[in-house]
């Protein structure tokens, strides 16, 4: 399927129904009085984060969404059925924005997570709300309240732990293959990564990440060459980035130049990027002797002056796979137990921005029931 991280779309939420004008017709009771009923509320426009989505492309297809109006109040006191709510699902890692003011009023990062982004209308009022002792007749309603009408602009961050970043043809598609049960195109020719693809890595029973193959960066690629700008978003939401690097590249370029473009390119869009956690990950280890790659290897952590973690690996023979899977395994889990701290902290302290303290790469949850309303 099409990767498509971008849509708009047009959600109208149902009018109320209007009010009745009744009176109470019954034998041997003449002047029964008013008896009309109000009318339903209208039916409300809701987001539903569902994880079994990772694309906006049904949007593409439909773009208007509307809630069921209420009904109409009805004599003998009866209200109008309230209209059925809109539930639209999307996928979780979606930020919603209002097309007219460029607000932002949701980010969806929990699966099962609801927004309200567009309120059905109020039920009109019957005859009957209207009687007094000076006003025993009245022939007074009200119409229902039109439903709002919003025009919404969805983008899509994945959610992953782990991101992959490196120049075309560095392997990154390979080595999620190889970690993962993801199967990202591949081929023995220099090509990028067109959509982005998640991959889980499991470790055992009850541990696992995910990790993001997203394409592959070219120089300019912040200021929109190539893909770049489209999916360097993605790697916003991770917590620590994979630096692939190909250490035989076939043009005989430079490894170390490849790695310092790169970071000129995560500055450049972001310069909270250039401080996320990044591991150097050496590729294609296979394809050179032994004494060839250590010098290789050596060279490359010298020019660079790195001092991060790296790992020398083969996404095609698997050499240092292991090491880099269980690394990885333990630093996700050390980045949760610190989100769990703080999120702690942050309660005993009465504080409203549950997130502060969180790493940069992952924003925190929500609360539990995972609702959340619109101004």
């Amino acid at each position: 399927m099409k990767f498509v991280d971008e849509a708009q779309i047009r959600v109208l939420a149902g009018n109320g129904g209007n009010g009745a004008l009744s009176f109470r017709r019954e034998k041997y009771v003449p002047r029964g009085g008013p008896d009309g009923g109000d009318g339903g509320q209208g039916g409300s426009v809701y987001l539903l984060a569902d994880e079994r989505l990772n694309t906006l492309v049904d949007f593409r297809h439909q773009r208007i969404f509307r809630a069921q109006r209420g009904t109409d109040g009805a004599g003998r006191n009866r209200t109008g059925a309230g209209g059925d709510d809109l539930l639209i699902p999307v996928p979780v890692g979606t930020l919603v924005q209002v097309c007219e003011t460029d607000e932002l009023i949701g980010d969806l990062t929990v699966d099962g997570q609801k927004l309200l982004v567009a309120r059905g209308g109020e039920g009109g009022k019957g005859n009957t709300r209207f009687k007094s002792s000076t006003n025993q007749a009245p022939r007074k309603t009200t119409p229902g309240v039109s439903g709002e009408e919003r025009e919404l602009h969805l983008e899509l961050k994945l959610l992953a732990d782990v991101g992959l970043v490196g120049f075309p043809n560095a392997g990154k598609s390979t080595l999620v293959r190889a970690v993962s049960a993801a199967t990202p195109k591949v081929a023995d020719y220099p090509f990028t990564t067109l959509y982005p693809s998640l991959g889980v890595v499991s470790m055992d029973r009850g541990r696992s990440y995910v990790v993001a193959d997203v394409p592959g960066l070219i120089e300019g690629a912040a200021d929109g060459a190539g893909l770049g700008i489209q999916f360097l978003k993605h790697i916003q939401r991770t917590r620590i980035l994979w630096h692939v690097v190909d250490l035989a590249p076939l043009d005989g370029s430079d490894p170390a130049e490849q790695v310092k473009r790169i970071e000129q390119e995560l500055e450049k869009f972001d310069p909270a990027l250039a401080r996320w956690p990044r591991w150097l990950i050496l590729n294609k280890a296979d394809l050179m002797a032994e004494d060839e790659l250590n010098d290789r290897v050596s060279e490359v952590l010298a020019t660079l002056s790195w001092d991060a973690p790296h790992y020398v690996v083969s996404a095609v023979s698997g050499a240092g796979l292991d090491q880099l899977k269980a690394d990885s395994m333990e630093a996700v889990e050390a980045l949760d137990a610190q989100a769990s701290d703080a999120d702690e902290a942050g309660e005993a302290l009465g504080t409203t921005e549950r997130g502060e303290a969180v790493h940069p790469g992952r924003q925190a949850d929500p609360e539990a029931d995972g609702s959340q309303d619109s101004a």
